[in-house]
């Protein structure tokens, strides 16, 4: 029987984030799919700033830029935001297609040591006291293999949440949505986002160089997961919507989805864990899923890291789902409302024109654009300063190796303890092996968060390996810290 510390269902892109920061931390992953080998689809179609911040955090966002394509705006059921003024440097959408994502992150896990074994389906598990055995299915049989964690990042119909006896309630779709991937004759002059017809809406986007996807979407028409959607199909409800197919011919792909929203009650059950959408489902609305994904991944992956190595308590990977769990909960509620938001009629027609006339307040256009980026997320601290619990700014620093920012010091993915202003460092001897000292200047005195505003750059923060602020202190002590440190980090050595 082989054995490894961690077993991942899904090498899609929340199945190999999870991988990349996991080995990154040095922990073994096995890393199954039930796939023979990568498809190349792409139902996701874009990333959002919270992401692209997380993946610059750990040196992976340099490649991945180049190949996708700004947009200087997002939406809310169409109607759309502006993210420009927003404090980040990725104020803006990248149009980038999944299996770009999935590319560039299989190369960067591979080269880590975590490839992919594809046709291996997780058919099975026991978990006892110390670890999991899981049951793997392929082409030569099945075979077992003993990890301390299993994760499921296989998607909707996850095996491993099924397995678990995870109830995944919530409510049925209502809506079609088709995707087509192709070339255009004649394209429109610029993208478009939900432009609605009488019965439904359809948007077109270019992603790469002569290549467009264009959507589709039906409300009161459901079509079965399984059932076929031909291209000929796609482009007479294209028509019918659009009153043209701008030329559309040589599809790469064509497929169907729906709205239907559910989320697992539970995202652990002892060694056994869920993210993406094994944990959670929902329309693509304001392109979100993906980016939550990716996301639990990082949430996930160094907790079980610190968790493995011994440094924290079992009672930290109890904080994932009570962090992770109400975000894709928020997620679920909003894609709800947009979907109604879309739909065709006078009801909604007047609705959306009071929506439009209140996102042009810049309050509330700020209010879901941090939301939809999800900028604005504030996980639950003992800590009282207007930082804890919020994602650190990118400031720019001066320290005495040169000029960096505050990202770039995550790219080790261990908590960091930044000290500012020429302050001292606090004395946290027994935890010097586990998180990395950095003292710094910023090279501005203020810092802006997300729908709070400008506040006095602190002088000291403990950041969480995911970017996550722990800690923090105008006048650094370590009232507070120790307990932060103990809580995060793990009990002193």
């Amino acid at each position: 029987m082989d054995t490894t510390d961690v077993v991942i269902a899904g090498a899609g892109p929340t199945g190999l984030m999870l991988a990349y920061e996991l080995r990154l931390a040095g922990v073994e992953v096995a890393l199954l799919d039930g796939l023979p080998a990568r498809t190349g689809e792409s139902r996701a179609g874009g990333i959002h700033a919270r992401t692209m911040e997380i993946l610059d955090q750990r040196g992976l966002l340099d490649d991945l830029l180049p190949q996708g394509r700004p947009i200087q705006a997002g939406h809310f059921g169409g109607l759309p935001l502006d993210f420009s003024d927003f404090n980040t440097r990725y104020p803006y959408t990248l149009a980038v297609l999944q299996s770009v994502i999935e590319r560039e992150l299989d190369r960067r896990a591979t080269e880590l040591g975590a490839s992919v074994q594809w046709g291996s389906p997780v058919t099975g598990f026991r978990q006892d006291a110390t670890g999991v055995e899981v049951e793997v299915g392929g082409p030569e049989g099945s075979r077992r293999i003993r990890a301390a964690y299993l994760v499921g990042c296989d998607g909707g119909r996850s095996t491993v949440r099924k397995l678990a006896g995870i109830d995944f309630a919530g409510t049925d779709a209502t809506v079609t949505g088709m995707i087509a991937d192709v070339e255009l004759a004649d394209p429109p002059a610029q993208p478009f986002f939900g432009q609605r017809g009488d019965a439904g809406d359809f948007s077109a986007v270019q992603f790469e160089p002569g290549w467009y996807r264009l959507v589709v979407q039906r409300h009161d028409r459901v079509l079965e997961r399984g059932a076929e959607l031909t291209f000929e199909d796609f482009r007479d409800n294209f028509i019918e919507l659009a009153g043209t197919d701008f030329g559309m011919h040589s599809p790469r792909w064509v497929t169907h989805y729906g709205d239907a929203a559910r989320q697992a009650d539970r995202y652990r059950v002892g060694r056994v864990f869920l993210a993406g959408d094994a944990a959670h489902i929902h329309y693509p609305a304001g392109g979100q899923g993906q980016n939550l994904g990716v996301q639990d991944a990082v949430n996930l992956g160094w907790k079980l890291a610190a968790t493995l190595r011994g440094n924290a308590s079992d009672e930290l990977l109890d904080t994932y789902e009570t962090e992770r769990h109400p975000i894709a909960a928020r997620v679920l509620h909003n894609t709800r409302a947009q979907t109604a938001l879309s739909r065709s009629g006078p009801h909604t027609d007047a609705l959306r024109d009071i929506m439009s006339d209140l996102i042009d307040i810049d309050q509330v256009r700020q209010r879901l654009g941090l939301m939809i980026t999800a900028l604005d997320i504030r996980y639950d601290t003992k800590a009282d300063h207007p930082l804890a619990g919020r994602r650190v700014p990118d400031a720019d620093l001066t320290t005495e190796g040169g000029d960096t920012r505050v990202h770039a010091l995550l790219r080790s993915g261990r908590p960091v303890l930044l000290v500012l202003g020429g302050n001292d460092v606090p004395a946290i001897p027994q935890w010097h092996d586990r998180v990395e000292i950095v003292t710094a200047e910023s090279r501005t005195d203020r810092w802006t968060i997300p729908g709070v505003g400008d506040i006095p750059c602190p002088g000291a923060a403990l950041l969480r390996p995911d970017g996550y602020v722990a800690w923090a202190a105008d006048d650094p002590t370590t009232a507070g810290l120790v307990e932060a440190l103990t809580t995060w980090v793990g009990a002193p050595a």
